[in-house]
């Protein structure tokens, strides 16, 4: 095995250098994946806009094939080398309450947004060793605590690393949420994780599944039709509120899933949105917070608002699921795939930087790069 692979080492605000590194010793305990792909998250654009300190590797939606394994690891963990795996991002203790309830994602070893000695992969500095701990790269570590899924050998794997996305929708919707058959919903955003929430309320039987977006958002909306959404709209917040209380005979939604912003805007439209005991269900929030959240309606109206972040491993299982079923056309999601030398211009593509508008995208190390595009690289 070659001793140097390549990573797109983020080393400033919206700086990528490509760069050669060591493969690290393995271990009793540990062991090392070469990257089949990678998707780009939202919250990559976010790290990639962040003022850092320390060079690190992004991405964290993670599937590729065990390459070496220690036999400590190879016990506790249940793979095998040459295994297709995918990788959760949380590298969880194990031993706290979160972990013994299941709620591993909320563990603080792992949580890198309020536990500043937390590490996951996607968002790891270089400094702690050994370094190899984003997707954006030809290999990645396997530390200790990873938690790891099988992948069937037969689903594609850019529809692959669509899993996390989709299971964070199946978290939110379904097990945190409750949506039931027969229930409507609203789904503000159609950006990879307001399609996850779409597929996830098919799972769960709903009777109208509605997706709000912008006029921008053309392309997306109609991806979201082409998943299981029954009405995509956008336009003025009047005419969606009139829409929604004319499908639902005047009661509103059951469920609103706000993964557009989380703003006065958004949560404001929300609320006027939903029927008595509805419940708004959100999973993210804009910088500057809110400034007139309409708390009186909470009571009123008897909402539930929820704040929900991220997965559990069940949710992962099930999305892999419902990938690996073909019911669902999963793979409209994927709309671009580059190679590592790519990485710059593929995180700017999904921050919406370009006139060309993407729904996930995918970076494949083993990608070509034609010749002609090289000039596009970041360095």
């Amino acid at each position: 095995m070659e001793r140097e692979v390549r990573a797109a080492v983020m080393t400033g605000s919206g700086e990528t250098e490509i760069q050669h590194l060591h493969l690290p010793d393995i271990g009793l305990e540990d062991g090392l994946l070469k990257i089949e792909a990678a998707g780009v998250c939202g919250s990559d654009v976010r790290h990639y806009r962040a003022q850092i300190t320390e060079p690190r590797i992004l991405g964290h939606e993670n599937l590729g094939r065990v390459v070496a394994l220690g036999s400590i690891a190879r016990d506790r963990w249940g793979v095998s080398e040459g295994d297709r795996v995918l990788l959760e991002e949380y590298l969880p203790c194990g031993h706290c309450y979160a972990c013994r309830t299941g709620n591993f994602r909320s563990c603080w070893a792992t949580d890198s947004l309020l536990s500043p000695t937390a590490i996951r992969f996607g968002s790891t500095p270089l400094q702690i060793g050994p370094g190899l701990w984003g997707g954006y790269a030809e290999y990645l570590y396997l530390h200790p605590r990873t938690v790891f899924h099988h992948v069937d050998e037969r689903i594609p794997a850019i529809e692959a690393v669509l899993a996390l996305p989709i299971s964070n929708g199946i978290e939110w919707v379904c097990r945190e949420g409750q949506l039931q058959p027969g229930q409507t919903i609203v789904i503000l955003g159609p950006g990879q994780q307001g399609l996850g929430c779409v597929l996830a309320a098919r799972l769960a039987g709903a009777k109208t599944i509605i997706v709000v977006g912008l006029e921008r958002d053309a392309k997306r909306l109609e991806v979201a039709k082409e998943l299981g959404a029954d009405v995509v709209f956008h336009g003025v917040d009047r005419d969606l509120i009139e829409l929604v209380y004319e499908l639902t005979r005047g009661e509103g939604a059951d469920m609103v899933v706000d993964t557009a912003r989380g703003s006065d805007e958004t949560v404001g439209l929300a609320v006027k949105l939903l029927k008595k005991h509805g419940q708004l269900i959100l999973p993210t929030g804009a910088p500057e917070g809110l400034t007139q959240f309409p708390v009186s309606l909470l009571a009123k109206r008897c909402l539930t608002l929820r704040g929900v972040r991220g997965h559990s491993y069940a949710a992962v299982e099930l999305a892999l699921d419902l990938i690996g079923s073909r019911k669902y056309q999963v793979g409209k999601m994927s709309t671009h795939h580059f190679p590592i030398e790519k990485v710059d211009h593929a995180i700017r593509l999904t921050a919406g930087e370009f006139p060309e508008q993407a729904v996930h995208v995918t970076i494949l190390p083993d990608l070509a790069l034609p010749d002609l595009e090289q000039g596009s690289v970041r360095t």
